[in-house]
């Protein structure tokens, strides 16, 4: 499709004999909420990892804005404008909100081998670090460690560092794994608001969630994409639901 922003054909990934990405092909859209769901083991995570660089394609092409970048080191698909979190909390416990989110900016400057001692007088880093805490309601927290934030918190921290980068697309692995409802709800909503403008691949278990934010989902299933479409497309897809959602969950 010519107005993807990201696109995978025949992608595949196996280990061994074991083949856990079958021939996906996919879509994402400048500018839209794309949710991927499927049973564990479905391949969810390894295909994540295969976009972010992570892993490296057996066979297939994974094209972003126009260039092939299947093989391409993390940090080089990061500067290309694609950014990842992870499904564990993916920060540093003993350094401050601030610290943290400070060099997740300054990667996104190549100021990360800039000596500490020098980096307060940068004022751009400061600036940006500054703003990125304010769009996720952290500014209260910013010179609290970050091990004692909460654990929607912590998220929180996590895309905002996602956000350094100014990316195109964002992808998020299962951000609301282990949160209550209402920290579910709050991150759901700051997800929604920090990602206007730019392009959200989100891998997600709670249904309630994909359901509420997502323009599009697909399913994959054994590593492959048993479906594509609209929210209510999926919930009435006869394959999705014997595959995977049932009745129940889309009650």
């Amino acid at each position: 499709m010519t107005d993807s922003i990201l696109s995978l054909r025949g992608l595949k990934k196996s280990f061994g004999p074991t083949e856990i990405i079958r021939g996906v092909d996919l879509d994402l859209r400048p500018r839209e909420r794309h949710a991927l769901i499927g049973p564990n083991g479905a391949g969810k995570s390894t295909l994540f990892h295969l976009i972010s660089g992570n892993l490296t394609p057996t066979s297939g092409e994974i094209v972003f804005d126009g260039a092939q970048i299947q093989g391409k080191a993390p940090q080089e698909i990061n500067r290309l404008g694609l950014s990842r979190s992870f499904q564990i909390t993916n920060i540093f416990p003993k350094l401050t909100v601030f610290e943290n989110l400070r060099l997740a900016v300054m990667r996104s400057h190549g100021l990360q081998y800039t000596f500490w001692k020098f980096i307060d007088s940068v004022v751009r880093v400061r600036e940006q670090t500054e703003h990125l805490l304010e769009r996720v309601r952290l500014q209260s927290r910013a010179r609290m460690m970050a091990a004692e934030l909460s654990y929607s918190e912590q998220r929180s921290l996590e895309i905002a560092m996602t956000l350094a980068s100014d990316p195109q697309v964002i992808l998020l692995d299962e951000p609301m794994a282990g949160m209550s409802n209402e920290e579910t709800d709050y991150t759901a909503q700051l997800i929604c608001e920090v990602t206007q403008g730019r392009a959200l691949f989100i891998v997600e278990h709670d249904m309630q969630v994909v359901f509420s934010i997502s323009d599009r989902i697909s399913v994959l299933v054994y590593g492959q994409v048993i479906a594509t479409g609209t929210p209510d497309e999926i919930r009435d897809n006869a394959a999705v639901k014997e595959a995977y959602l049932g009745e129940e969950v889309l009650a």
